[in-house]
């Protein structure tokens, strides 16, 4: 039996040595093609160190002070050290959760080591600040790494300084540092060599379980989203549907957790009938996909698609984060183009004047830009580890550190946390969009500046005058609420704007029944000049925005009540249940092919339909190039709300949009001899653009697939600019597998 015993025991010796050994092989072989300096730190210190020693009376005054420091607390130490008692100590380390245990203050040598590091990290400090001749940019950027090498060199963080894991290590004979041990070569295992901390225990959850659990159905996809409409759990509903456009950089279920801190599930409890914007995360094939797709292919059609669902012409909408600024791009689209469906607006931590862009402006300047694009270029896209890692280095301590002793040094597995569940779920960026969205807007500011141009329009926010409400959160690191504030009072109509407490997630993921933070409001729908005034003038009041945020856009909306709507009810049917497929595509996973949702044409209103309307919404297969996003089919409702926004403006009601009879040239008119195919099972060509064509004696597939896609938008916008909007990349392609088959 022992003889059997130690062979076990030496199998898995020899098991673990080499797993360990192929996690080192794996480390190393990233190691070679990893870019040493990301964050182009090099060039930055250069400048700071040439402008210090231009004048080095701070760098000697500093340095005087520090070894004046040191003396004195060497000689304290030696005394506390003879005495066995810890003298008051000469810097505090105030209310940092790092040095809780009370060895810190109760033992000289671990009281030595403390004050010591927070010595040198303020003389360190010191150094890198107010240092004169140092441009602003290369200033911040300097004094944000220096504090993370602050936090990084901690005594907290080495488990011969930190005195919990030393008690921890003797109550456990070293349990703790073996299974931090396997902890640590889980993570480099799953980090592919790269050291990926888990922050929770991602087995806890699972999608559609025991998180994003709110009722609903999946009614529209296309390439870039699935939109889900969520059952009501009112009687009655208010007339506007409610659409939630959340942020691509992650996924759209940090706004449904858990049922009791559920922002979708308490807005369906008030009434709403709410639909929210799954975005897609994208792959390789993504690679050219811009901003200007996301606008249209995105929001114009997710707008689309809840007016099929409703047959309300005008609805509510959030934006939350980059989905705000989004958002508020595709408003002044619409704004130009006579579009007036989204009636009010709220922007959750949404910057749109990016010139005060705060700590995450530090990642972003011409050198990282281009190192980031180098990146991109090799496999089209950024993998979503890297925006997530630069958002954990601004709260390091929190989601690095404490993660690193807790996980690697106490030997502890990661509890589950839904909030860093969600956090740990990365997304991908798409090259096109994502550099397009870092020089535009956070290098150039061009939205405020009024230079941002989709389709030939300036976008113009200060056109857009609907009732508007900001929510912003006080500790907000990722969008700083004085940023925000300025991008408030971009708008032309009234805005109100809400300060809560917390930060980027806590502080919206608030609800009511937990009663915690509070926020401020002033109540009006003038701001105040600046952010400072505002904060002088406006009343703190207890618990969650959400209840004000509710009676706001029920004052918005006319509080006019419907009977409530089941998803599927509409011209869209259910597709699949909630959260959808979208959701569930991880890091490592590509986008799986699904079929295209098609709109009807026209799209359907509160009143009775016309008989001809499609009586539902038809899946149709992807087009035959996956990297050409599918031609929108929001242009058929954009026209028909043009159309109806001037018909208002008349004093008129408008009417549901009602086919035309097909004009025949006498010229072009189909003879009875000719091919005529149902060119609508084309992804992208609706009811409307196959009228247009065959008006111009196009009704087969082998006439369209005899042509170049240029040719087919010459003629399309021959015949109406609006036309423009049509991607007919793909139709030659799948005209032709269509004449085949």
């Amino acid at each position: 039996m022992i003889d059997q015993k130690s062979d076990k025991e030496l199998a898995e010796i020899h098991e673990n040595l080499q797993r360990l050994q192929d996690v080192i092989n794996g480390f190393v072989a990233q190691w070679e093609t990893m870019d040493p300096d990301p964050f182009r730190l090099a060039p930055a210190y250069t400048e700071w160190w040439a402008a210090l020693m231009s004048n080095p009376q701070k760098f000697i005054d500093e340095s005087m002070n520090f070894w004046k420091n040191s003396i004195e607390l060497s000689h304290q130490a030696m005394m506390d050290f003879m005495t066995g008692e810890p003298s008051e100590p000469l810097v505090e380390a105030g209310r940092d959760k790092r040095f809780k245990h009370h060895d810190w203050n109760d033992q000289p040598y671990f009281s030595a080591i403390k004050q010591s590091y927070l010595l040198t990290s303020q003389w360190l400090r010191n150094l890198v600040s107010d240092v004169d001749g140092l441009d602003p940019h290369t200033a911040e950027k300097v004094q944000f790494f220096t504090e993370r090498y602050i936090d990084a060199m901690s005594p907290s963080n080495f488990a011969l300084t930190n005195p919990e894991v030393i008690e921890k290590t003797i109550e456990s004979h070293g349990e703790n540092l073996v299974h931090g041990m396997e902890n640590m070569l889980a993570d480099l295992e799953d980090g592919e060599g790269k050291l990926n901390i888990r922050i929770t225990d991602t087995s806890a959850f699972t999608l559609g379980e025991n998180v994003a659990v709110t009722p609903g159905k999946v009614v529209f996809q296309n390439r870039l989203f699935q939109l889900i409409q969520y059952a009501p759990a009112t009687d009655k509903v208010l007339k506007r549907p409610l659409l939630i456009v959340p942020p691509w950089i992650n996924k759209f279920y940090i706004l449904d957790l858990q049922p009791e801190n559920s922002f979708l599930k308490w807005a369906t409890d008030q009434g709403h009938t709410v639909f929210v914007v799954s975005w897609v995360n994208p792959d390789e094939n993504y690679a050219d996909t811009e901003f200007a797709d996301y606008l249209r292919d995105g929001v114009m059609t997710a707008v689309d698609a809840v007016q099929a669902a409703t047959g309300e012409e005008q609805m509510n909408a959030i934006g939350y984060c980059i989905g705000g600024t989004l958002l508020a791009s595709t408003l002044a689209y619409m704004k130009a183009k006579g579009d007036k469906r989204i009636a009010s607006v709220t922007f959750f931590t949404t910057m749109l004047d990016f010139s005060e862009p705060g700590e995450l402006g530090v990642f972003i300047d011409e050198e990282q830009v281009q190192a980031i694009e180098e990146k991109m270029a090799t496999q089209g896209f950024l993998k979503g580890d890297s925006m997530a890692g630069a958002f954990n280095l601004m709260r390091a301590n929190d989601l690095i550190w404490s993660c690193y002793v807790s996980n690697y040094l106490l030997g502890r597995d990661p509890r589950p946390f839904d909030l860093l569940y969600w956090n740990s779920d990365s997304t991908r960026m798409p090259n096109a969009m994502h550099s397009w969205y870092l020089r535009r807007l956070y290098m150039e500011n061009a939205l405020v500046k009024k230079e941002v141009e989709i389709d030939g329009i300036l976008l113009d926010l200060s056109t857009v005058d609907i009732p508007v409400c900001f929510v912003s959160t006080v500790d907000d690191h990722i969008a700083p609420w004085k940023s925000t504030y300025m991008g408030a009072g971009c708008f032309g109509g009234p805005v109100e704007f809400i300060l809560g407490s917390s930060g980027h997630i806590a502080g919206i993921v608030n609800p009511p029944a937990a009663n915690k933070y509070s926020y401020r409001v002033i109540g009006g729908d003038t701001l105040p000049a600046d952010s400072e005034a505002f904060l002088e003038q406006a009343e703190e009041r207890p618990g969650s925005w959400w209840n004000h945020w509710n009676d706001w856009v029920y004052k918005a909306s006319g509080s006019e009540l419907v009977e409530a709507r089941v998803p599927g009810d509409g011209a869209l049917k259910p597709i699949e249940d909630a959260p959808g497929t979208y959701v569930r595509i991880r890091m490592k996973d590509s986008v799986p092919t699904l079929p295209f949702t098609r709109l009807p044409d026209p799209l359907p209103t509160a009143e009775p339909a016309p008989p001809e309307a499609p009586a539902e919404a038809l899946l149709v297969p992807p087009p035959a190039v996956p990297a050409v996003p599918e031609a929108p089919q929001a242009q058929p409702a954009a026209a028909a709300a043009s159309k109806a926004g001037a018909t208002k403006q008349a004093g008129k009601k408008p009417q549901p949009q009602k086919p035309q009879p097909k004009k025949a040239p006498a010229k072009k008119a189909v003879s009875k001899e000719a091919v005529v195919d149902d060119l609508t099972k084309i992804n992208g060509i609706g009811p409307a653009v196959r009228k247009l064509l065959a008006g111009e004696g196009i009704t087969s597939f082998a006439q369209l697939a005899a042509m170049t896609p240029e040719q087919i938008r010459e003629l399309l916008v021959s015949k109406d600019p609006r036309n423009k909007r049509f991607n007919p990349s793909s139709w030659p392609a799948q005209a032709g597998e269509l004449k085949d088959d």
